[in-house]
């Protein structure tokens, strides 16, 4: 019997790497470039431990382009390989250099960047061949010279260079020929290698000189080797934030605050987080918080490491101990992600808290810029909402801000309707709907404003979480009507409300996004004639169905407006006695006929009484169905009637266009025709 182990084929494994491995075929040159750093920092670690004397000081990794000869090369003056070594770690795919080194200097070697040993094997995604020329630190070792197309076959050789070190040069394939440009490479370079923690050069620093972009001997470093985020929150002031998010978001404005991440245990974590300026939207760009490695950049899209709400943040967050897999490019599920997703929603939570605390007056000064952050917090994240419920503010329109329990103490004694359920009247906007907010105000009752895209979700979760607490927009009903305090209010009848309708129906614009009903109630002598409202339920569906997208059932139906006539108003009352002038005689022998049908099929329907349908005499039937269709056509033609006085009546289309024009809703051709009819009643 014979014992083996399976061994993987780089026949099957290279077209792999070459293809699939990695999303992004510029991840190539972050991941030879961060080879080289590991190099680099690998020979520190051993120069601090005492087992190399050579010089490190001018440690650094270079980048150079040669266009003609159509490669990239990467040189550093790191540990180097021996022809064993790179028989170990190159010849045998996927054995990792840093995890054995790791293992070996665990307690001193914390800038290791590869966990894969794959990431070498990335140039080939763009290179027909790629060459090693290394010389290892070790006391006597010689360089050697290893090269291989892509294919299996590879030569391994010795090869001359004078120092320590390792360059990987990369022959840049047909297809790949854009890396070639200088532009590019800066590109690339700037994103995944600006704060790498060894100097990073890609050829000279230019000056203008003569008219024209010249090199001066000086390097051009590219990355800045100790970030903010990598120094002690003690070794910083504020100005050195600004800096380094201006560094990070050259064209931003200034951030509201920041939060610096400095974690040790029971997982490693570093980084700075902003709070920007948001705009009245949301405006989830979740490319704005960078996640590093060791401060190699790894993805701009950290959904999976902080919850959806602190997306809105700017910054960088850095970490060794978030799982990644071999491209470093996209997340993996693991216990560390969700422990580090959890501390920085408590970290931000308990920075709001204190700066609510110990700066309220500064708090309420950013409020409007924190509001939309904090919202969405509440509402995708449950522990954000118990620690946000404390320093969540409330602003009315008088300017002032108060916490939940303060505004509650504030409202309570005038606010709360005959079934004890506390209301808070809101406004969207507090100029287009001055005429309601005084309305309130003049009642006695605060009116909060509430005007972003949040509003709506955010007060059903409010009502969902505290079932005797109702919003309310102050234009939703008449004042009289939005806190009800008591049953005595009168109401006409439906009937009655049918009856008058029809005249100022066929006034209200035909529009296909609002659909009127028309009500009516005693508003008093001194009352609007009529007031547009907006049914509270239809316009919050419409509200949520814009911020969800998936409601499309109520983002796609006209908005609901209720046209209050007043009853007692004296204009109304004219348009009334208009009506009796003009069509009253017509409408009464309508009604009288009507009357008349009505009384004659109710002696048809007593035979019908107490039997069952096939014991009804077919003529009873059929003489009952006449008069049912009669009555209705009579019906009609007193609508048709009562809605033709109300289109030749400029009083009724005149206080129709007074409401919409109260509301902005009266344009063009219709605001037109209002001014001129308002100078003929004026004469």
């Amino acid at each position: 019997m014979q014992k083996g182990k399976i061994g993987v084929s780089s026949d099957n494994l290279f077209p792999i790497i070459k293809k699939f491995l990695y999303s992004d075929h510029d991840i190539f040159l972050r991941e030879i470039v961060s080879n080289a750093v590991d190099a680099t920092q690998k020979l520190r670690t051993l120069a601090s431990k005492g087992e190399y004397s050579g010089d490190i000081t001018n440690a650094k990794v270079e980048v150079k382009l040669d266009k003609e000869a159509k490669t990239i090369t990467v040189s550093d003056n790191g540990i180097g390989m021996t022809a064993e070594e790179i028989e170990k770690y190159i010849n045998q795919i996927a054995f990792s250099g840093a995890e054995e080194f790791l293992d070996k200097y665990k307690n001193d070697a914390n800038a290791i960047i590869g966990h894969f040993g794959l990431g070498f094997y990335s140039s080939f995604m763009v290179s027909s061949q790629v060459d090693i020329i290394s010389k290892s630190y070790r006391e006597g070792a010689k360089a050697v010279r290893w090269e291989c197309d892509g294919s299996p076959e590879y030569m391994l050789e010795d090869a001359e260079r004078a120092e320590v070190g390792t360059d990987i040069v990369m022959h840049i394939n047909a297809d790949s020929e854009e890396f070639l440009e200088k532009s590019r490479i800066d590109q690339i370079l700037n994103k995944y290698c600006k704060f790498l923690p060894v100097p990073v050069v890609f050829g000279k620093k230019t000056t203008w000189k003569d008219g024209k972009e010249v090199d001066t001997e000086e390097d051009n470093q590219i990355n800045d080797v100790a970030p903010a985020w990598t120094k002690k929150p003690v070794d910083l002031k504020d100005e050195d934030y600004s800096n380094f998010y201006h560094q990070l978001y050259p064209m931003a404005d200034e951030p509201l605050f920041n939060i610096h991440l400095n974690v040790d245990y029971p997982f490693n974590l570093t980084g700075i987080l902003y709070f920007p300026k948001l705009k009245n939207t949301i405006e989830v760009q979740k490319n704005k918080i960078q996640l590093y490695s060791n401060q190699v950049f790894v993805t701009d899209s950290v959904e999976g490491i902080v919850p959806e709400f602190l997306t809105l943040l700017h910054g960088v967050l850095d970490s060794p101990d978030i799982p990644l897999n071999v491209s470093r490019s996209y997340l993996q599920s693991d216990s560390n992600v969700k422990k580090i997703s959890s501390h920085i929603t408590k970290k931000v939570g308990d920075r709001l808290a204190q700066l609510f605390t110990e700066k309220r007056e500064d708090f309420e000064s950013k409020w409007d810029d924190l509001r939309l952050f904090i919202e969405y917090g509440m509402l995708t994240e449950d522990k954000f909402y118990e620690k946000a419920e404390k320093f969540f503010l409330f602003k009315n329109t008088d300017n002032k801000y108060f916490t939940m329990e303060e505004y509650e103490t504030l409202v309570k004694t005038e606010q709360t309707d005959k079934d004890n359920n506390l209301i808070y009247l809101y406004t969207s906007n507090a100029e287009e709907q001055f005429s309601f907010v005084q309305a309130a105000k003049n009642k006695g009752y605060d009116v909060l404003v509430m005007n972003n895209i949040l509003t709506a979700p955010l007060i059903n979760k409010l009502e969902q979480k505290y079932t005797n607490k109702r919003f309310v927009r102050v234009d939703s009903d008449v004042v009289e009507h939005l806190i009800r305090k008591d049953d005595s209010v009168k109401e006409m009848s439906w009937e009655e409300k049918n009856e008058l309708s029809p005249i100022f129906k066929a006034v209200c614009p035909e529009n296909k996004d609002y659909n009127f009903i028309v009500d009516f109630k005693d508003l008093g002598e001194t009352g609007s004639p009529m007031v547009i409202t907006r049914n509270e339920f239809m316009r919050r569906m419409k509200d949520l169905s814009a911020v969800q997208g998936g409601m499309n059932f109520y983002g796609d139906l006209p908005e609901s407006l209720n046209l209050v006539v007043n009853t007692s108003n004296p204009l109304v009352k004219k348009v009334f006695e208009d009506r009796d002038s003009a069509i009253g005689t017509e409408l009464d022998s309508l009604d009288t006929e009507i009357n008349a049908k009505k009384a004659e099929k109710s002696e048809v329907d007593k035979a019908k009484k107490d039997k069952k349908d096939e014991e009804i005499p077919s003529e009873v039937k059929e003489k009952s169905e006449e008069l049912e269709k009669t009555i209705s056509a009579l019906k009609d033609q007193r609508k048709e009637k009562l809605s033709a006085f109300g289109k030749e009546n400029k009083l009724a289309k005149q206080l129709v266009d007074l409401a919409l024009l109260a509301n902005g809703m009266l344009k063009g051709e219709d605001l037109d025709k209002f001014v001129k009819r308002s100078f003929e009643l004026i004469k």
